[in-house]
């Protein structure tokens, strides 16, 4: 009797060994598991961004209501004219403007693969102004008659003397005046029907050194006052415009 009280008196029994491994192992699992759902909800979320970005690239965007009548779409075929031999363009325009006062007097040259058409300056404007001549409005219809039919890129340059303006004029500078000749011969080719782009250009009196020095001054300061048209090889744009 004396073991068995002395047995029954060891003290309160607590819960066994293994019972706190398993409470701990546990806990790490709970935590793991916390882990992989923080991060299972992130991938969700980015997977839903992913899925909307998608959805939009893809879907055609709603279309925006309008409330201005539509015309019917009825877009005509380009016909883009083909460009012509600058060989039997050279003679085709000599025939042109042969007969022609004002185009009479126009030269022709070739500088490497263009054709340049140079008309003076003194014939076609007054003096220090791009104010064209009614002859030379007329002149340059018959020109543009020509020209409207073939599909070469034409471009007009502007030349002045090395003199500089008076100042007093429409124009500030010969690089002005020189572009204003440009856009006026330009506009006339473009009223005859030429339909392509033109390029003007101004140079003023920069290409001055390149005329003949055996030419007297007053010589070389009128063949510097003209407008050259410049016609190319290939063929424009196909497209209006100046």
């Amino acid at each position: 009797m004396a073991e068995e009280e002395f047995k029954k008196d060891d003290g309160p029994t607590g819960p066994p060994v293994w019972m706190l491994s398993l409470a701990d192992l546990i806990s790490l699992l709970l935590t793991f598991f916390v882990m992989l759902f923080a991060m299972s909800k992130v991938k969700i979320d980015r997977w839903d961004e992913v899925v909307d970005s998608l959805s939009q690239s893809i879907k055609p965007a709603p279309k925006e209501e309008n409330d201005e009548p539509m015309a019917s779409l009825n877009i005509p075929r380009v016909y883009r004219k083909p460009a012509m031999n600058l060989d039997y363009l050279s003679a085709v325009i000599d025939d042109a403007i042969d007969d022609n006062q004002v185009l009479g007097d126009a030269r022709m040259s070739r500088d490497a693969d263009k054709l340049v058409i140079s008309l003076p300056g003194d014939i076609l404007f007054v003096a220090g102004s791009s104010e064209m001549t009614a002859q030379a409005q007329q002149a340059l219809f018959v020109l543009g008659g020509v020209l409207r039919n073939i599909g070469n890129r034409i471009g007009v340059q502007g030349h002045t003397d090395p003199r500089p303006l008076s100042g007093r004029g429409k124009y500030a500078s010969n690089w002005e005046l020189s572009l204003a000749r440009a856009g006026a011969v330009a506009n006339e080719l473009k009223k005859s029907g030429y339909t392509d782009y033109i390029n003007i250009y101004g140079f003023a009196a920069s290409r001055y050194d390149q005329l003949p020095k055996l030419l007297d001054e007053d010589a070389r300061f009128s063949m510097a006052r003209r407008v050259d048209i410049v016609i190319e090889p290939h063929g424009g744009s196909g497209i209006g415009g100046t």
